[in-house]
């Protein structure tokens, strides 16, 4: 074990203080069909447009990603902890398949896209580097599914928090409509 000046206790106490909006980035191709839930995502550049995603090595669908070359990253809604569960493992019933929590579809690369997510990003990787424990994709979003807005579900304190008040969900967040960018 390598020797810090901040120990890793501290640093997941400190960065439970921040808050980053749920995703499920899923994929798909040759190499087969997988999917997880993050925390870690985020904007790179409008130009080529791009984001960024941190995942475990240690996930067997790290090793997927890395041979598919494709993601969706699928940002949930504040009403999807569900699913967030469903994706990281934490659910009743371990031997159903968490894309059963939800309707799919396919946009561009063919990974999975979320059809009431609150936004789907399409993307191909186009760089990985390894650092630490973790895998950053850098990918660029080749397709886009935007639905109706509405809020997003958030993670803050090591628990799944409602942004701003919460009390009742709008109808936006039961209804909702959908454009597709391809």
């Amino acid at each position: 074990m390598t020797e810090y000046r901040v120990s890793q206790v501290d640093f997941r106490e400190a960065l439970s203080c921040t808050a980053a909006t749920v995703s499920v980035v899923t994929t798909d191709g040759p190499h087969g069909r997988a999917g997880l839930t993050v925390s870690s995502m985020c904007s790179v550049s409008d130009d080529p447009p791009s984001v960024l995603v941190c995942i475990n090595q240690g996930s067997g669908v790290c090793d997927l990603i890395r041979k598919n070359g494709v993601i969706c990253i699928n940002v949930l809604r504040v009403r999807h902890s569900n699913i967030a569960d469903a994706f990281s493992g934490r659910v009743a019933d371990p031997n159903r398949n968490p894309f059963d929590y939800a309707d799919w579809e396919t946009l561009v690369t063919g990974a999975p896209a979320m059809s009431q997510a609150l936004v789907s990003l399409d993307c191909r990787i186009k760089q990985e580097l390894l650092y630490g424990t973790h895998y950053v994709f850098v990918a660029e979003v080749e397709g886009l599914l935007v639905n109706t807005p509405g809020k997003p579900l958030v993670y803050n304190a090591r628990a799944y928090q409602p942004l701003g008040d919460s009390e009742s969900l709008s109808l936006e967040e039961v209804e909702y409509s959908r454009e597709r960018y391809t």
